[in-house]
């Protein structure tokens, strides 16, 4: 049984369709990366799994188990098995990195307070800030602040986090340490979803490589399968495009 079974997932806005039928699975540890053209729907595809965009069909099961969107504790039960992190870092300005990492837990989780901050002290070395804990996040560079947000995210000890373009607000100088990140968090076993047009990145980190365009799931396999031996038209004139560029 897969960790994660979207089935003919559908969205939409203002009578427009974002997703059509998206349908893709995730086993544990598994890193999935979405790639495809601005627009082809990877980002709402995030956001309509963690419950931020309604579905208008279609179904999302974790271990089996069907999530209800339109029932807000089984949305509160899903937020706790999977967290996002955004392109934007969306930090609180008035708290600490390590408040920014406590605040969640306590209130939403109910984790005591001292075990929160300990755990908080321990991400944020994960994540390479052990000495950032009193910061404020305008005294972090953009690279520091997001992984302020990863280190958040996990915070809540999600079974599946989800990556939204997380390094595409950053200067091409902080993007490494951003990714540096994600790989180590790929060594843990964490289950991921990723957006990135970091081709390189996606082509070494992925366990599964999906081609999006026009809200539709257009091809999905390894990463040497969809950038070596793309079956798809539409995969080989993306990659194509890539290489050119």
């Amino acid at each position: 049984m897969s960790l994660l079974d979207i089935a003919e997932l559908s969205a939409g806005y203002g009578g427009n369709t974002i997703l059509d039928g998206v349908s893709l699975t995730a086993e544990r540890g598994d890193i999935v990366s979405l790639i495809g053209p601005s627009g082809s729907g990877k980002s709402t595809l995030l956001r309509v799994l963690i419950g931020l965009t309604p579905p208008t069909g279609g179904t999302v099961r974790i271990d089996g188990a069907a999530v209800d969107y339109a029932d807000s504790a089984a949305l509160k039960a899903l937020r706790r098995r999977m967290s996002i992190v955004f392109q934007q870092f969306n930090l609180f300005q008035n708290m600490t990195a390590l408040d920014n990492l406590t605040l969640a837990p306590v209130r939403t989780l109910g984790v005591a307070r001292a075990e929160a901050e300990a755990r908080g002290c321990d991400l944020l070395a994960k994540v390479g800030l052990a000495d950032k804990a009193g910061a404020y996040p305008a005294q972090l560079s953009g690279g520091q602040q997001q992984r302020v947000a990863i280190a958040r995210a996990l915070a809540m000890q999600p079974e599946i986090l989800l990556l939204d373009e997380v390094t595409s607000a950053l200067d091409p100088e902080r993007v490494g340490e951003v990714l540096d990140t994600i790989r180590t968090l790929a060594e843990t076993g964490i289950t991921m979803l990723l957006v990135s047009h970091e081709m390189g990145f996606v082509r070494e980190i992925s366990t599964k490589v999906v081609m999006m365009d026009a809200g539709r799931v257009v091809e999905a396999g390894p990463p040497a399968s969809i950038f070596e031996s793309p079956r798809e038209t539409r995969t080989r004139s993306f990659m194509q495009a890539i290489i050119r560029h």
